[in-house]
């Protein structure tokens, strides 16, 4: 019988081992059980189809180390790591690891701007990326001091180390590095709504801090073949593409794509053993609108979903259809998974979940005492008196906004939610998003949710606007779905719509039309595009 939530809570402890490296101490210790187990099966739309052994991540991660450091790359150096999900993310990915460098992956979205800024803020000495992203880096070069190399995945270009050259002549015998594991490993830009991206610094017990990833929320064995649809770019790929499956010993479904089609990765989750699947709420979205009855899946067991809180609706059509419940997951850039809907107790549509074993996850007021159920406050971790593992270590260069981040015996997150008398999370919003209309606190959320539940809404967000009576008034931007004509009528239907959905006080009493909403690179709603300019026109 599995162990239930509680003693599994009371049970679990973290391992902080003095020295880790991740490719040293997993992967390479899976190749040495069996020279034969699965660490990917990748797949592309032109037909290809390729399998790698960890025992052969192993060796091409080391080749990769050899050739990053007769690149000049060495131990403490930041690699900007910019390619989609070609196989030789995780080999770079590994290598980086294994030699005591610092990879820092960035989505392929990026702009030349963009590049230059993470390059010069993370002083990176070598960038790998691809012919589609290439011209991007040469565009900027002389803006990048600190610049020593670059390494061009797929093909040749001047000045540009060859990956796959220079990876068959490197040797495939490398002295892994004895890593502390306080060094720093990893360097995330966070996709922030307001300002420059923040570097988030992980060190390498990070990567072990994805234990309760894989295990609990995951659930991963090591027979399991395990597909995340998150981009290369994301701290989320770190958690379900790469340390949580391999900790487990699971292996990765990859498809590589220039872009995401539903139906195709519906057809692929149905052709292939995939047994366990993570996506972004808005992949599940697009996945509905899909003809769920024409697809069956027959070795698909477990489905999570992460990055914002997923709608209570699509999970019930998602359900409806394959027998199975998108358990949501909670988590930032900063962490491992803090809270989510484990297998060990019946999940609550639209519930954030119960936190994670190995973490302590509270709603705290502005002087840090924690909250009666179902009242609002800050989500906030406590770090007292030890820290969990897999916390960040700093925002580089960037004391006051690490510092801020702190408040006596909490890391506070910077969203807030309520918990229940059960112990379960539930998402209000983040901290600077909160409406205030005539005293009633409105988080966007909810809003967004009940207008997704309308044919008639694609996509919305939810800001506050300027109102002389109120002081504040919900204001909905609406993407419309196919078919469906902006007018007046529809503004009274889709009022009337949340009105009964959620409490009268929190329909938006303003919807403005809109073809596409203002996102960030790693897909996250601005809403502080939208709210400024709301209150900028108001002045």
């Amino acid at each position: 019988m599995p162990q239930s939530y509680e003693s599994l809570r009371e049970s679990f402890r973290w391992e902080r081992p003095e020295r880790f490296n991740f490719a040293r101490d997993v992967i390479d210790r899976w190749a040495a059980q069996d020279e034969d187990k699965l660490a990917i099966h990748w797949v592309d739309d032109a037909g290809a189809e390729l399998t790698r052994s960890f025992a052969q991540i192993a060796e091409a991660s080391c080749r990769v180390a050899n050739l990053l450091s007769a690149a000049g790359v060495q131990r403490g150096d930041t690699v900007v790591l910019i390619l989609g999900r070609q196989l030789a993310w995780w080999e770079v990915f590994t290598a980086c690891l294994r030699m005591g460098a610092v990879v820092s992956p960035g989505t392929t979205q990026l702009s030349s701007k963009d590049m230059a800024y993470r390059i010069n803020a993370a002083e990176a000495t070598c960038v790998v990326t691809d012919p589609a992203c290439a011209d991007n880096v040469d565009a900027i070069l002389d803006q990048c001091p600190s610049l020593k190399a670059r390494v061009l995945v797929s093909g040749e270009r001047p000045d540009w180390v060859d990956y796959a050259t220079e990876l068959e002549a490197s040797s495939a015998d490398f002295e892994t590095a004895d890593t502390l594991s306080d060094e720093n490993a990893l360097c995330y830009f966070t996709s922030g709504t307001t300002g420059f991206p923040k570097m988030c610094i992980h060190n390498n017990l990070y990567g072990l801090g994805h234990t309760t990833t894989g295990r609990f929320w995951l659930d991963l064995k090591e027979d399991d073949l395990h597909w995340n649809l998150s981009d290369t770019g994301w701290a989320k790929a770190a958690w379900s593409s790469y340390f949580g499956p391999w900790l487990c010993g699971a292996a990765l479904f990859v498809h590589y794509s220039p872009g995401f089609d539903p139906a195709r990765s519906l057809e692929l989750l149905s052709r292939y053993p995939v047994t366990t699947f993570c996506g972004a709420p808005t992949i599940y979205r697009m996945f509905v609108q899909q003809d769920l009855q024409q697809y069956e899946f027959p070795t698909l067991r477990h489905c999570v979903a992460a990055g914002e809180p997923l709608n209570p609706q699509v999970i019930n059509v998602w359900k409806d259809a394959t027998g199975l419940t998108i358990r949501d997951g909670y988590g930032q850039t900063e962490t491992v998974i803090l809270c989510g809907n484990m297998l060990g107790f019946e999940p609550r549509f639209g519930s954030m979940g119960k936190p994670m074993p190995g973490i302590d996850l509270a709603v705290i007021d502005d002087q840090g005492l924690e909250l009666p159920a179902n009242t609002e406050g800050d989500i906030a971790l406590r770090i007292k008196p030890d820290a969990p593992v897999g916390l960040f270590k700093e925002y580089k260069n960037e004391p006051d906004k690490t510092a801020a981040s702190f408040k006596g015996d909490w890391y506070i997150t910077g969203d807030r939610a309520t918990v229940d008398e059960d112990g379960y999370f539930w998402f209000v919003s983040r901290s600077d998003d909160v409406i205030l209309s005539s005293g009633y606190r409105i988080g966007p959320f909810e809003v967004e949710s009940a207008l997704l539940e309308h044919a008639a809404v694609a996509e919305s967000a939810v800001v506050s606007s300027p109102d002389p009576d109120r002081g504040e008034v919900v204001k909905a931007f609406v993407k419309l779905a196919p078919g469906y004509t902006p007018g007046d009528e529809l503004i009274k239907t889709l009022q009337a719509h949340v009105k009964a959905v959620t409490a009268p006080y929190k329909y938006p009493r303003k919807i403005e039309f809109i073809d596409e909403l203002p996102k960030t690179v790693s897909g996250k709603i601005r809403r502080v595009e939208l709210r400024d300019g709301e209150w900028q026109n108001a002045s």
